[in-house]
């Protein structure tokens, strides 16, 4: 790069994420200069990019000249002045409000008047850290995501005095660390870590309500909707030492909005030294770096299948009538079951109690059937019983729908099975998200599907399940739970009421 957007960069902070920072900043062709209060970890920074650059020279995939340029670029400042010919500085250090404000009070009245200032802060307030600044007009936030290489997003948060100009210029330097920027208000957790509460969140009440353990949650997710990691395996990767205080402060930071509420159950884990397969045990137990995980139960063997009667108020009724003739049921039509029959009910967001009780059927001898996701765009398809479920019909049903293969799982009474109450959540707080205007729904899209590595972004997964049914499940869910958790945003509400994309935006 001939003419980067700032020729000189100061990056104060030399952890894994400014060594990040500055990998690209160097090959976006500036001048970089690191400065941290521990001299020795620059030079450890300069000598780990130096052996990252040599090594893609050793693969073929960077000319030598390129990474001779790329080390050439980065300096050493032994103090805070020396950074006092930058262009722009960003900082990446310790999460404390009080420090970075001192820090940027001093790099103020070092650096020249026209240069920008930037945070690379996950979730304290841009406008906070600026307050006291001459020049808060030019100072921003500048979010990374680790690994900063790989990780291709960053936030550009404008605080409350923060210019145009200074978001624009951000904006060009990203492209050109090859980052695709995205614009973020000044709310906590900004788009991505605010976007990303509910997946571990609702995962944990659903453990904590005793409905299925952390495997068996992570493979339905897997499965049903095609999350890369299950959210106890995402827990485990990021480490509760650092998920577990974003949750705690997300949540303070909305004064206790119920749609953020952590768990007891992470608190605990990291009071106790549990955080995660860094430490080799978490929500899974890890030898050699690999995750122990139990075997899946046995498909019952069922000697005599029972016939068969679907609930007329089942979601997808249709299609659940054809599966189970596929599966060679024997299908009762009448306008209620046998006495003799296995009763199938597929709710959106209530529980099989409540629909039991609703519909006067024999609740010893009923069975629900997730089908939020259409049947054959799923690797698995999930039950749920409810406190009367006798043992002859849970095995009867589980034995049925894995007739063809498909993996089963068979969970607890739950409004909202598993994927319906996790994937409505996510839909719902990113809805809320475009209706407090954080950003706009093409950026959240974006940051979610760059940051988060979701199979969609969360409002193309409400337009994919239908905004109405997303509706539904939240309406049924608030009713069985009476939890404000799951009231449902404004903008998917009157979305789904109207049949509108989520991503469509008023006029």
């Amino acid at each position: 790069m001939n003419n980067p957007r700032f020729s000189t960069v100061g990056i104060v902070g030399t952890g894994a994420m400014g060594r990040g920072i500055a990998q690209i900043a160097a090959q976006a062709g500036s001048t970089v200069l690191l400065y941290d209060t521990q001299a020795a970890a620059i030079s450890k920074a300069q000598d780990a990019l130096g052996a990252q650059w040599d090594k893609l020279v050793e693969k073929g995939r960077l000319e030598a000249a390129t990474a001779t340029a790329q080390k050439e670029r980065l300096k050493s400042a032994a103090a805070l002045a020396d950074l006092s010919d930058c262009d722009f500085v960003i900082e990446a250090i310790v999460e404390r409000l009080d420090v970075k404000k001192a820090l940027f009070g001093e790099l103020e009245g070092i650096v020249k008047p026209s240069a920008i200032l930037a945070t690379n802060t996950s979730s304290l307030s841009v406008t906070a850290i600026a307050a006291g600044l001459k020049r808060p007009e030019q100072f921003a936030g500048f979010h990374f995501f680790n690994p900063v290489p790989l990780m291709k997003v960053v936030e550009v948060i404008a605080g409350l005095k923060t210019s145009q100009e200074t978001c624009t210029a951000l904006f060009e330097y990203a492209r050109q660390m090859g980052h695709t920027p995205v614009q973020a208000g000044d709310t906590p957790g900004f788009i991505v870590n605010h976007a990303g509460r509910g997946y571990g969140t609702e995962a944990l009440r659903i453990v904590s309500e005793g409905i299925s353990d952390f495997a068996t949650i992570d493979r339905i997710l897997k499965d049903q909707v095609g999350f890369k990691l299950g959210p106890f395996e995402l827990f485990d990767l990021t480490a509760l030492d650092v998920s577990h205080p974003v949750m705690e402060s997300i949540y303070t930071q909305y004064y206790d909005e119920p749609r953020y509420r952590p768990s007891v159950i992470t608190a605990q884990r990291l009071a106790g030294g549990v955080v995660g397969k860094k430490v080799g045990e978490g929500f899974y137990t890890y030898v050699d770096g690999v995750a122990q995980v139990a075997a899946e139960p046995p498909v019952p063997e069922v000697d005599k299948m029972p016939p068969v009667w679907v609930s007329t108020r089942a979601a997808r009724r249709s299609e659940l009538l054809q599966l189970l003739k596929d599966l060679g049921a024997t299908i009762e039509t009448g306008a209620s079951p046998s006495m003799e029959a296995l009763t199938i009910v597929a709710p959106l967001g209530f529980d099989v109690t409540t629909v039991a009780v609703v519909e006067r059927l024999d609740p010893a001898r009923t069975v629900g059937i997730d089908m939020l996701v259409d049947d054959k765009a799923t690797k698995r398809r999930v039950l749920a019983t409810n406190p009367a479920t006798r043992s002859d019909m849970r095995d009867a049903a589980h034995a049925l729908f894995a007739r063809d293969g498909k993996a089963v799982s068979v969970i607890r009474d739950s409004g909202g099975f598993v994927t319906q109450r996790v994937v409505g959540t996510i839909i719902n707080i990113a809805s809320d998200i475009c209706q407090q205007r954080v950003c706009s729904p093409k950026d959240l899209e974006t940051a979610v599907s760059l940051g988060l590595g979701y199979p969609a972004g969360p409002l193309a997964l409400g337009d994919r399940f239908g905004p109405a049914n997303v509706l539904e499940v939240l309406f049924n869910m608030q009713t069985v739970y009476g939890d404000p958790r799951y009231r449902p945003s404004p903008w998917l509400r009157r979305r789904g009421a109207i049949g509108l994309s989520l991503m469509h935006e008023e006029a």
